[in-house]
């Protein structure tokens, strides 16, 4: 089989990203009906994206406002994009949340709205509620974001600290007739998950809030403390009349990717092995990968090569050091210590939205040489996992993604790709 093993994972996460794009995913969803007029809204990394195909699709009158990621923008004719802040919210973030939450009052009946929503919306959309500040989110954002805490209990946190987020959008479009299309970037694709959940209800409490708070030891001022402790914290709850008119519809998913993925890689000549959604320490989940691979190449087992490992989800980082390097970059720097070099193991891991974690790289690709040509360098990969410097490890070898924002976001995409070899190769 003749293949260049790094083009073709490039290929894989290509085709993965495009399997998700609202220029693929969005039209076929929208109302049948499509006259009349409607106001369009969204927060998300893939907001402008899906805003240009309902201007283009819609035959009646469109306006409204979407927020995304700096860099994230999209020429738009009829509604307007502005960008902000992610993963940290910004001031930017937290006066278009005001603009979205005062464009979707006092509607009636007769209006529709279409909520355009995608990951990252939470940051994106900041408005804080009553008596807290945007420094108090943006402290604890940070906190949770190197707690090693999972997105859904991040999201619980935010949505009991917002004005907008765990339903409150949607009861605030009440009487309009509400139409959330989403793309899911959170394992198991939970609508109350997904950017926090602005227009569905939310069965998560207060209290689970302050108790996940507690147990990553993050410090909150007395003002947060107070507001979670209020009735007033809790996020609109299943069966409220308000939501009644809200429908939310989820466009595209994780595994759609994972499965376009291991149609290519069959069609390739090579046995796709899907394990899925998958959460955790991006560096423990690295290692159940590596114990794949090697049962692979010295058993083969679960499957024989020349296969194809994909799995995706969002993993989490604590952050212990002072490197550089997003969920990704540090899937591969373990993975790349635990294998240490296994003849014909190649890998990439990469974030579908163009970004890993805060850097301007996507993610990254392991070659079986990597850990040796490293080693040249003087970079040991467990003193650099040791730091969280995944990124410093992989810009060393010339091994980074950059395919700059693509618009979507299903969440991270990770393939090892296995060459047939011989035990003694092994």
């Amino acid at each position: 089989m003749s293949v260049d093993p790094q083009q073709f994972l490039r290929e894989l996460f290509a085709t993965a990203i495009d399997a998700a794009h609202p220029q693929q995913v969005l039209e076929a969803h929208l109302p049948t009906d499509r006259s009349g007029r409607v106001i369009v809204i969204g927060a998300g990394k893939a907001a402008a994206a899906m805003a240009q195909v309902v201007e283009r699709c819609w035959q009646g009158e469109v306006s409204g406002l979407v927020v995304t990621r700096y860099g994230h923008g999209a020429p738009c004719e009829k509604i307007e994009v502005v960008e902000a802040a992610h993963p940290v919210p910004d001031a930017a973030g937290l006066a278009v949340a005001k603009r979205v939450l005062e464009l979707v009052s006092n509607l009636s009946e007769d209006d529709r709205v279409i909520f355009l929503l995608s990951g990252g919306g939470s940051a994106l959309l900041a408005l804080p509620a009553q008596g807290i500040t945007l420094a108090d989110k943006q402290s604890i954002n940070k906190a949770l974001l190197k707690s090693g805490a999972t997105i859904g209990e991040m999201n619980c946190v935010r949505k009991h600290l917002s004005a907008i987020k765990g339903g409150r959008l949607g009861k605030a479009c009440w009487p309009a007739t509400v139409y959330t299309y989403a793309i899911s970037d959170v394992p198991g694709d939970l609508a109350t998950v997904i950017a926090s959940g602005p227009t569905v209800a939310d069965p998560s409490t207060s209290a689970e809030a302050l108790a996940i708070l507690k147990r990553y030891d993050i410090e909150v001022p007395a003002s947060v403390r107070n507001w979670l402790q209020s009735p007033e914290s809790e996020t609109v709850k299943p069966g409220d009349p308000s939501l009644a008119r809200s429908h939310f519809q989820l466009i595209a998913r994780p595994q759609q990717s994972l499965e376009a993925a291991a149609v290519k890689a069959r069609q390739a000549g090579f046995s796709p092995l899907i394990l899925g959604d998958l959460e955790g320490e991006s560096r423990e989940v690295a290692k159940v990968h590596a114990g794949i691979a090697r049962q692979v190449v010295l058993h083969g087992q679960p499957l024989a090569a020349p296969c194809v490992i994909l799995s995706g989800g969002e993993t989490t980082v604590t952050v212990r050091g002072n490197g550089r390097g997003g969920r990704n970059a540090e899937f591969l720097l373990s993975l790349t210590d635990s294998l240490k070099g296994l003849p014909g193991v190649y890998a990439l891991a990469g974030d579908t939205d163009g970004i890993d974690g805060s850097e301007d790289n996507a993610g990254a690709i392991m070659t079986p040489d990597s850990y040796a040509r490293a080693a040249a360098l003087g970079l040991s990969a467990s003193d650099e996992l040791d730091n969280n410097n995944g990124y410093g490890y992989f810009a060393a070898l010339d091994a980074l993604i950059v395919t700059e924002p693509t618009r979507t976001n299903v969440n991270d995409f990770r393939a090892i790709l296995i060459l047939e070899s011989t035990k003694n190769d092994a």
